[in-house]
């Protein structure tokens, strides 16, 4: 019996096969937890989304070269930005490179969420924005965070307290998120953050990450001892110095190089990572290894928070929700964080989280694009995804009773 070769023609190869192919793999899916989550009725679906800024693409439009100029129109990227966000049955959404916070709101109040909007200082145009799903919540409390205030450059952070809205249940289609009533109302703090870009200056993006913590740990006692989730674009990969301190609660930082807190510069992919800052000077990697790890008083200061202090500590016991659920090799790094949540002409890696403190435990978290279907785009945003960041998604469970009140 002769086998007939499939040549490029043949119905398993025909064009709209491979198309069907294409967008199946284009697609995201959810990925279930391997812990127990049944006894828990209370559960929440968070997103943390760069959604980059129109100004920001409209600077850099070199990192932007090799896709269709028509995939930046913010009018087009803002629709695929809903559709995808409905898609999820999301509640809480963290956005960061928000510039157009009026635009947003007018969208997602139709989609049923409300939402507070905080500019970044100085000249930058974008800022980050918290909303909520207004059937499941109310807002108790907020607070922002201005980082120029602590010597810190321009960027912003904001806190908000959420209290669960048990009568106005909200159910989705699949009965998978739920408020449902108990013996009181769940409240949680919720952090977002977008963390200062220029790798250089690791002393100032440690201090910011610092900064949000405490702040978030002072709230979460002052409201019972609550359970805090943080989200943001950290510009910080999962190797670096800045992840160790969020996931460990602590940090030697005489043991690293403030030039090289985010890991940034030695994201490992394909491609070298030579960004501009401010100034257009280029960050190279050729420093003396005789200055590595010198810090200056005023570097441990911004960094610390205090004088002479160079072994810092949070009280916060966080958990990042996708290393906290199994994932595969083309997807997930070898600590089970995403392989890539950004990707552009000179940057592929991972700079977006989701982090919750023990209280909290991931049910479920939508998994990112592999990185072979993601170079095959030739880079974000693209016909489907409407920035150049992928938003970060999970569902989170309260596990216990002591924080209702």
């Amino acid at each position: 019996m002769v086998r007939r070769k499939r040549g490029r023609h043949s119905p398993e190869n025909s064009p709209s096969k491979r198309r069907t192919r294409s967008h199946f793999e284009c697609r995201r899916r959810w990925v279930l937890s391997s812990q127990d989550s049944s006894n828990c009725t209370d559960k929440v679906v968070v997103v943390s989304y760069n959604i980059l800024g129109v100004e920001n693409a409209s600077k850099h439009l070199d990192l932007y070269s090799n896709i269709p100029h028509s995939f930046l129109e913010w009018n087009r990227r803002k629709r695929l930005i809903l559709e995808e966000i409905n898609n999820y049955n999301a509640s809480i959404l963290c956005f960061q490179e928000v510039d157009q916070f009026n635009d947003m709101d007018d969208l997602f109040q139709n989609s049923g969420f409300k939402g507070v909007y905080k500019a970044r200082t100085g000249e930058a145009q974008d800022g980050c924005a918290v909303f909520w799903k207004d059937k499941l919540f109310n807002l108790l409390h907020q607070e922002d965070i201005e980082f120029q205030r602590f010597g810190m450059r321009n960027n912003v952070a904001q806190l908000c307290v959420f209290e669960a809205n048990h009568d106005k249940k909200e159910f989705d289609s699949c009965n998978v998120t739920t408020m449902a009533p108990s013996s009181g109302k769940r409240r949680f703090v919720v952090g977002n953050i977008h963390v200062l870009f220029n790798p250089n200056r690791g002393d100032i993006k440690l201090g910011q990450v610092r900064l949000l913590l405490d702040k978030a740990y002072k709230l979460s006692q002052e409201w019972g001892n609550i359970p805090v989730i943080i989200a943001g674009d950290l510009n910080s990969v999962p190797q670096s110095a800045i992840y160790k301190f969020l996931s460990s609660s602590k940090l030697d930082i005489q043991l690293h190089d403030r030039r090289n807190m985010s890991g940034q510069l030695e994201v490992q992919t394909n491609r070298i990572f030579r960004s501009q800052i401010g100034d257009g000077t280029s960050i190279s990697m050729s420093v003396s290894r005789q200055l590595l790890y010198r810090w200056s008083l005023e570097e441990l200061r911004l960094a610390t928070g205090a004088e002479g202090v160079t072994h810092l500590q949070h009280q916060l016991k966080l958990c990042s929700a996708y290393s906290g659920v199994p994932g595969n090799h083309r997807t997930r790094d070898n600590i089970g964080e995403p392989l890539a949540t950004s990707y552009h002409s000179k940057f592929m890696g991972t700079v977006d989280y989701i982090w919750h403190s023990e209280d909290l435990i991931p049910v479920r978290v939508l998994e990112t694009l592999p990185i072979d279907i993601l170079r095959r785009s030739r880079g974000l945003p693209s016909e489907k995804w409407g920035s150049d960041h992928l938003a970060v998604v999970c569902e989170l469970a309260f596990v216990n009773n002591d924080n209702v009140s």
